[in-house]
């Protein structure tokens, strides 16, 4: 079944966190999309209750188009360790709130510490031993709904490995411990644009552009 096409014009971007949006706009505007964050028309954040990537982009699509009357393109997206299991998976982000023992915040927004979040990942490797497998997958989740309650889903992928300790200042989340395959250097360490050419967000976006433009 074909899916529904997106035609020009304002899209809301059902995200308030600033890397994923810069992302996403970058990616929208050659097509004629002019993207509005969720945050910028002071929608709230609706609770992830999902237990699915696919779950919760859905759920904040819905919420931010209900809200806004326009289209809306919502990311969920996460990290899967190989030998955590596929953790942090759909709780990536939670793994980066800070806990009331674990002292003040630091650099972060909303409240995350990404460094904090990466230690964590990193220490349980840790206790594996040095020969532990230390593959991974960024998974990225994209819901896009409409007002009337019609949807569409599109996932896309990037295969790599975890090094340590992290490198790079672009980017976002658990970019600087990421290595793509085939490179070597982590995602944050990379150009937007070479990033945004192999990302598992711009392989959803691939997928949603051929299903919807």
């Amino acid at each position: 079944m074909p899916h529904r096409k997106l035609t020009p014009g304002k899209l809301v971007i059902a995200s308030h966190n600033a890397g994923k949006v810069r992302e996403i706009r970058a990616l929208l505007e050659p097509f004629g999309i002019d993207p509005v964050s969720a945050g910028d028309l002071g929608l709230p954040e609706p609770a992830e209750t999902g237990t699915t990537f696919a779950d919760n982009a859905r759920l904040k699509a819905h919420a931010a188009a209900a809200g806004s009357g326009l289209p809306a393109l919502a990311d969920d997206s996460g990290l899967c360790v190989a030998a955590l299991g596929g953790r942090p998976g759909v709780y990536t982000a939670d793994w980066a709130e800070r806990q009331a023992f674990e002292g003040e915040p630091g650099q972060a927004w909303a409240g995350r510490d990404w460094y904090l979040a990466m230690g964590k990942v990193e220490g349980l490797l840790a206790e594996q031993g040095p020969d532990v497998d230390r593959s991974a997958y960024f998974i990225c989740t994209l819901a896009l709904a409409w007002p009337d309650g019609h949807d569409a889903v599109f996932e896309g992928r990037v295969h790599g490995r975890l090094t340590w300790p992290p490198r790079g200042t672009m980017g976002f989340g658990y970019d600087p411990v990421f290595v793509a395959n085939g490179r070597s250097d982590t995602f944050a360490e990379m150009q937007p644009a070479d990033k945004h050419a192999i990302s598992h967000r711009a392989d959803a976006f691939a997928k949603l552009v051929a299903g919807v433009f």
